[in-house]
Order: structure tokens, then C-alpha cells, then sequence
């Protein structure tokens, strides 16, 4: 017998009540997800629009004007 299943033979089988459904669980945690994905969403291009911080060509302070260096 595993070390894990003796634990939970040893616990007496208890269950604790949750305190509200597994559906809200699920729902909170979508809305979560879904906040911290518009918050990202938001960081979209922000390299890109600022271009007279460096001055350069690429508006990124790298120099390049081109996708991959170019």
C-alpha cells in the first residue's frame, strides 16, 4: 500500500462542505482568467507607439526597421 492511500485510510474519511458550488468555483475562475487576459490584451503594441522615446527607426530602441533584424 502507497504512503498516499494509508494517509487516507488513516483520515477516516471525513469530507468538508464547500462553501459555495463547484460551478461558481469554475465561474470565478473564468472571470479571472478572462480579466487577466484584458489586461494583457491591453499591453498590445505599446513598443510600437512609442517611437520618439529612442529616437530610432522601430520605435523598440533596437534600431531596426524591419521584422527580424532586417
Amino acid at each position: 500500500m502507497s504512503l498516499t492511500a494509508a494517509a487516507v485510510l488513516a483520515s477516516g474519511q471525513t469530507q468538508t462542505a464547500l462553501p459555495m458550488s463547484p460551478f461558481l468555483f469554475g465561474l470565478i475562475t473564468l472571470a479571472v482568467f478572462a480579466l487577466l487576459g484584458m489586461v494583457m490584451w491591453s499591453y498590445r503594441d505599446v513598443a510600437n507607439r512609442h517611437s520618439q522615446v529612442s529616437g530610432r527607426r522601430g520605435g523598440d530602441g533596437s534600431g531596426s526597421g524591419g521584422p527580424h533584424g532586417a
